[in-house]
């Protein structure tokens, strides 16, 4: 306030005047930001049901798990027929806790560029958005088999996992165990794909919501299958071809995404590596939310620094392992 004609005006400090060492660690900022690094970095997690248990209790989640009922040709005079179905649940656990925490000392926030911010918040959002993409692709371990988590990234987790390459009209079961000892995981070919999307459709599965999670080798190796980049059988022109952009697009109705975290998977002669793709719909897993990203900043005196962490609590797994197939290729 203004003190007089012989007195300088004094005003309250804001955050963009203050000096002191936190002043360039606003949380709301921190926050904003990370969450957007965090969205913009997820793969596996839209591609997928999500629940959002934010702000609720608990550590498990039963989710029901309704079978489908036949329809009864309706007799004359006669009463309806009913469904008798024993329905199923499932139970879930949220007990995926993950942080991200830095010690920005003094020095570095008095002398360090602004852009450190903007490092420290993209590198917290693709950190938090690696591990929930992780947690994903290892349930889908499991398609068509046990609910359960797989434990390490071996060949018996994926014993119902398929390979990209059939032999006649049949998909081909990978064998991390074969008579070489090597497994036997293919490319993911044209018939591989469509004989996958017909392994999805016998077992009623929708075909809108489907999504094809390849890692970076089948990019390449896509790319090269005519199909998919001659131009008159793709339809679309300049920057949209895939030919030029190497964008992959749809393929028969199912988006195809490419993620450096496709889980690697080892043969049983734990040093043959292979790498796991999946072709699975929406509804095949389901994720929890418990708590989305969030920052929180502490001035320690003790260390003359602010402790700055960003964390999220989450869980989820399998919701229908008829609805997808993991495919193994060759890393």
């Amino acid at each position: 306030m203004a003190l007089g004609s012989d007195h300088v005006t004094i005003t309250d400090a804001t955050a963009a005047t203050r000096t002191r060492s936190n002043s360039a660690f606003v949380p709301e900022l921190w926050s904003d930001e990370i969450v957007a690094a965090y969205k913009s970095n997820l793969v596996m997690q839209p591609l997928v049901v999500t629940m959002n248990h934010r702000g609720r209790k608990g550590d498990t989640i039963h989710v029901p798990r309704p079978n489908r009922g036949d329809a009864s040709a309706k007799q004359a005079e006669t009463q309806v027929t009913l469904i008798a179905n024993q329905e199923t649940q499932t139970a879930y656990l949220i007990d995926q806790h993950w942080e991200y925490s830095r010690l920005i000392e003094d020095i570095v926030s008095v002398q360090a560029d602004d852009s450190l911010r903007a490092f420290y918040t993209d590198d917290a959002g693709y950190a938090l958005a690696k591990k929930v993409d992780t947690f994903l692709h290892e349930k889908m371990a499991r398609f068509a088999g046990a609910d359960a988590a797989p434990t390490t990234a071996a060949s018996t987790d994926y014993a119902k996992a398929v390979i990209g390459t059939p032999a006649g009209s049949a998909l081909v079961a990978w064998d991390g165990s074969a008579s070489t000892n090597t497994g036997n995981g293919s490319t993911i070919t044209d018939e591989g794909i469509r004989i996958m999307m017909q392994e999805l459709d016998d077992n009623d599965v929708p075909s809108m919501g489907r999504a094809l999670v390849i890692p970076p080798v089948e990019k390449r190796k896509i790319l090269g299958i005519d199909r998919f980049t001659i131009w008159n059988e793709i339809g679309e022109g300049g920057m949209d071809n895939a030919a030029r952009t190497g964008y992959v697009g749809d393929m028969y109705g199912a988006t195809v995404y490419v993620s450096s975290n496709c889980p690697t998977v080892l043969a049983d002669d734990s040093s043959t590596a292979y790498r796991a793709a999946a072709y699975f719909h929406k509804d095949g897993v389901v994720f929890i939310e418990q708590l989305a990203p969030r920052t929180q900043t502490q001035y320690k005196q003790e260390w003359l620094g602010d402790l700055f962490t960003a964390d999220i609590l989450f869980g989820g797994g399998l919701l229908r392992p008829e609805a997808g197939i993991a495919v193994v290729v060759p890393a």
